[in-house]
């Protein structure tokens, strides 16, 4: 081999390393087990890969009998967002229950079971936790994904879940700096902008960052956002000047001095694939200082891969990316695969003891219960629930099933329900009584469909829409014993018979509150 092929070889090896796409089907395709062999060193599974526990288990052991050292990365954050159990809903609450206990203790007992899980399953690498300050309520994005609006409790936490996480044999990538938690767009769909000043950051965003990183996190993501503070013309992700001169640079020359692996957010969002193309937006990630490049949430197919490996290796050919940025990033995934390889895997999952509560425990703890002006008797036959459900946004996805339906009528059985959104709220769709359309024929489909039953109105971040608030009130005219349910950030006044504030839409935060409202547990 001549030596200028060794260095293809070495060059096309490299751009595969730093390379995290996902793929099709519950087993593992025969271009990604032969891309394995050619040197890609990551993959990530979402939820169209896991149909159970035992499957994904098997994948992961097919994927690494072709490399050991493989990082197969998921997006686990429990709550809202959940990829092991996408089809039931998680076992876990989310960030903001877990925040508003206020335990770090209990913080960390829920991510070590849940890295326990994950590491069963052959899962070394997860994009989480989330330590975005939720500064803005009207964030369309973060919400319960975030433990909260203060700093300092979401760095507490922050640190608890990476000791937890990676307790358990997982690394953490801690997620999404330098913080997309003041912002109302989201990333999925454009590019957020934060124009908060430098010394605004270093005091709100960059503290539950600065935690994550003394707390030992293995990675974090970059976020697809516009810093003019940082950089006033290229977004984190793509900004030498956010990871390499902020998250790199040491802390005696004000940076968080991170030396562990940058992963970027999916490129195919639209806050670069729109402005950047994801083969140009991978290059001038890879050269800010990013060393892994997420791809394959949306993208899932071989072309992709070979279309960005080919991108990498031409930009180092033309000399707009160095080649040793490239080498260090590739370095830099394989030192996290080694590290992956002797702590994590099923062998440490069974050093740990099973909680298979401790997401329920949790969630209890983190309800909030605000009781009307009457008395609450709760009912003893079936109940109605009324869900009002906005739009999903894409990192929670619409597969994942939410609310308290399920829980309320496995405790009342016959207890219905139907689901409401903006349009009903808008047009005629709803109209039933002789009601015109819009509010007023909503609520009288809820009142038809209910009759005698006690009614319970579930609602997410009602605070940010306006047609969910409207529908509540008229609701709560009608039939004042109406039990409402709030699986959002809890902003709103209190209303209703009884309020109960769950802090996330998981499966457990919906069982929580099934059992508050048929006068059973609460606490614990």
């Amino acid at each position: 081999m001549t030596t200028l092929a060794r260095g293809l070889d070495t060059l096309t090896r490299d751009a595969l390393a730093v390379l995290q796409p996902g793929f099709t089907g519950t087993t593992a395709p025969d271009w990604v087990l032969r891309r394995l062999g050619e040197g890609l060193g990551s993959v990530g599974i979402f939820g169209r890969n896991i149909t159970s526990s035992e499957q994904l288990a098997a994948l992961t052991a097919q994927l690494r009998a072709e490399r050991e050292d493989l990082l197969v990365a998921i997006d686990e954050e429990g709550g809202d967002v959940t990829r092991l159990e996408v089809r039931t809903g998680s076992s876990f609450p989310g960030n903001l229950a877990l925040g508003a206990v206020d335990d770090t203790a209990l913080t960390q007992a829920v991510a070590r079971e849940m890295g326990r899980r994950l590491a069963a399953c052959g899962v070394n690498l997860d994009w989480a936790p989330s330590a975005d300050v939720n500064s803005n309520p009207d964030n369309p994005v973060i919400g319960v994904r975030a433990f909260g609006a203060d700093p300092q409790l979401v760095a507490r936490h922050t640190a608890a879940y990476i000791r937890g996480l990676q307790g358990a044999g997982v690394a953490a990538c801690t997620k999404h700096f330098p913080g997309h938690g003041d912002t109302a767009v989201d990333s999925h769909h454009a590019m957020p902008r934060i124009d908060a000043d430098l010394d605004t950051l270093t005091a709100r965003e960059l503290i539950p960052f600065r935690a994550a990183v003394a707390a030992g996190t293995k990675a974090v993501m970059s976020a697809h956002i516009l810093v003019p503070a940082l950089d006033s013309a290229l977004p984190a992700t793509l900004s030498p000047a956010a990871l390499h001169g902020l998250l790199r640079a040491p802390v005696s020359e004000g940076g968080l001095g991170f030396e562990g692996l940058i992963v970027t957010d999916g490129m195919e969002m639209r806050a670069i694939s729109a402005a950047y193309g994801i083969e140009r937006g991978s290059v001038l990630a890879i050269a800010a200082g990013a060393d892994a490049i997420c791809v394959g949430g949306g993208l899932s197919d071989e072309d992709t891969v070979v279309r960005l490996r080919d991108a990498l290796v031409a930009a180092v050919r033309a000399g707009e990316l160095p080649e040793a940025r490239l080498a260090d990033a590739a370095a830099r995934v394989r030192a996290l695969g080694d590290w992956a390889r002797q702590t994590g895997g099923p062998g440490a999952a069974e050093g740990i003891a099973p909680a298979p509560e401790a997401g329920l425990r949790a969630a209890r703890r983190a309800l909030r219960v605000t009781p009307g002006d009457q008395p609450y008797e709760p009912p003893t036959g079936p109940a109605f629930v009324a869900a009002f459900t906005p739009m999903a946004n894409i990192a929670v996805g619409d597969e994942t099933p939410w609310g308290v339906a399920a829980e309320l009528a496995r405790l009342l059985p016959g207890t219905g329900t139907a689901t409401y959104g903006q349009r009903d709220a808008e047009g005629a769709e709803g109209a039933a009584d002789g009601a015109t359309g819009g509010v007023p024929a909503l609520i009288a489909n809820v009142l038809g469909k209910a009759a005698d039953r006690r009614i319970v109105a579930v609602v997410r971040d009602v605070h940010r829409h306006p047609w969910m608030a409207d529908a509540l009130d008229t609701l709560l005219a009608a039939r004042p014993d109406t039990v409402v349910v709030e699986m959002g950030v809890p902003q709103a006044p209190p209303t209703g018979a009884l309020h109960i504030a769950t802090h996330g839409a998981a499966r457990v935060c919906g069982l929580a509150a099934a059992e508050v409202i048929t006068g059973g547990v609460a606490g614990g």
